[in-house]
């Protein structure tokens, strides 16, 4: 049924130019996901009655659960996966909870209406959870109740490490999804689709870069995949799988994990939308393999959670009267000039001093750091990381190609002439 209906979805959203993607996601994406969420539990998920619970808030027609709970019946048959969701569109939702019912879930698990403002499961915690939340959707219509929740209940609330613009709710699904997280002697594992936005969208101080801040220094985010482009019907952008747990391996604390996979896939034959890209069996178990193995390559890179932090920091300038002469306020100390102000990015792990005599004095001698200003930061510049230098063409062969292309034209305008 759920095969049927996204397939229905789709087609009519091309007609009418409406998100299919909100409704569903490729389903080799949603293998490879369910990968990496278990890769490092088969030894615990093989042992005979183990029960786990999995979780996705913005279930759709239930493809991650469905797709999880079959991985794991396949690597131990006595093994029960429970899967719990929530889905706001009501077609969507009657289909996820049909199909659970079908394969002998316990349907009452599905709940309806809107993850944040009703949670139908405000009191559970779970060992998984796995979600594909529509990208750059804003959060206007909820924002009263999000906003009361933030500033009244903070972090004994679910959104307590701060608030992404209206534009982009992204980050409060994350959020959500961590605030059901079981306690860190058990721990979760997470597992959601992003596009680019919330690598680095929002400067030092912004509800983004506060939120990336929280879960970077809560030693929580895991892995970051890059995937191919063109993979998801509704658009062509590249995107971004995020693991985040609160139960890392010893050799990953304090350490998060690159993966470049945006090379990883087979052209389609036929287009399905903005999809004309998809990742094999062989794909999938590469990137898993990448990321299992935990070892730096050609696209794998390891950092420190550190390394994604910086200092922004306010220099000023001194203001000079209309005779040259630099003013100063009542205590006698410099005013700045509003229109010299600039501020850098100074690396966590360098010493704010240090970077300032060395990249900004020598250049303008007079100017300070306003240190009532300074703020830290948090952002995943994923692209630099992974940047190969391409050498530009030489002047011979642009020549070239321009008068190969001149000669193609001159054939085509004589062949209209005539």
């Amino acid at each position: 049924m759920g095969y049927i209906f996204e397939e229905l979805i789709r087609r009519f959203s091309e007609l009418s130019n409406e998100t299919a993607g909100e409704h569903f996601t490729p389903r080799e994406v949603i293998r490879l996901m369910v990968n990496l969420l278990f890769v490092n539990d088969r030894e615990i998920l093989t042992k005979q009655g183990i029960v786990r619970t999995l979780y996705d808030p913005a279930s759709g027609t239930g493809g991650m659960l469905s797709i999880a709970e079959e991985y794991l019946r396949e690597f131990n048959p006595d093994a029960r996966l429970e899967v719990f969701g929530q889905e706001v569109n009501p077609e969507s939702y009657a289909i996820c909870k049909s199909d659970m019912l079908i394969k002998g879930q316990n349907a009452s698990n599905i709940k309806f209406g809107n993850s944040f403002t009703n949670d139908g499961l405000e009191n559970e915690k779970f060992d998984y959870m796995l979600s594909n939340p529509p990208f750059g959707v804003e959060w206007k219509k909820v924002e009263k109740q999000v906003k009361d929740e933030h500033e009244k209940r903070g972090f004994a609330g679910r959104f307590g490490a701060g608030l992404p613009r209206i534009s982009d709710g992204s980050f409060l699904f994350l959020q959500h999804m961590i605030s059901k997280m079981k306690p860190a002697n058990g721990g979760s594992r997470i597992g959601i689709v992003f596009n680019g936005s919330p690598l680095f969208t929002g400067g030092a101080g912004s509800g983004e870069s506060e939120i990336r801040k929280w879960i970077v220094e809560n030693d929580m985010l895991e892995a970051i995949i890059a995937m191919p482009e063109q993979l998801f019907y509704n658009t062509g952008i590249f995107t971004y799988i995020w693991i985040v747990t609160n139960r890392k391996a010893r050799a990953r604390k304090g350490k998060i994990q690159l993966i470049n996979a945006i090379g990883f896939y087979n052209k389609m034959s036929r287009s399905l939308g903005n999809k004309r890209n998809e990742i094999g069996e062989g794909h999938i178990e590469t990137i898993t393999k990448t990321y299992g193995d935990f070892k730096e390559n050609e696209f794998s890179k390891i950092f420190d959670n550190e390394d994604f932090g910086y200092w922004q920091i306010t220099v000023e300038r001194p203001l000079k009267d209309e005779s040259g002469s630099i003013m100063k306020d009542s205590k006698g100390k410099l005013k700045p000039d509003a229109d010299l102000r600039d501020s850098e990015r100074v690396p966590l792990k360098e010493d704010i001093k240090t970077y300032f005599k060395r990249e900004v004095l020598p250049h303008v001698p007079d100017a300070w750091i306003d240190e009532s200003k300074t703020k830290k930061g948090y952002e995943i510049n994923f692209t630099k990381y992974f940047y190969k230098y391409k050498p530009l063409r030489s002047l011979a062969e642009i020549r070239a190609d321009i008068l190969a292309l001149e000669k193609e034209t001159d054939g085509l305008l004589r062949k209209a002439i005539e």
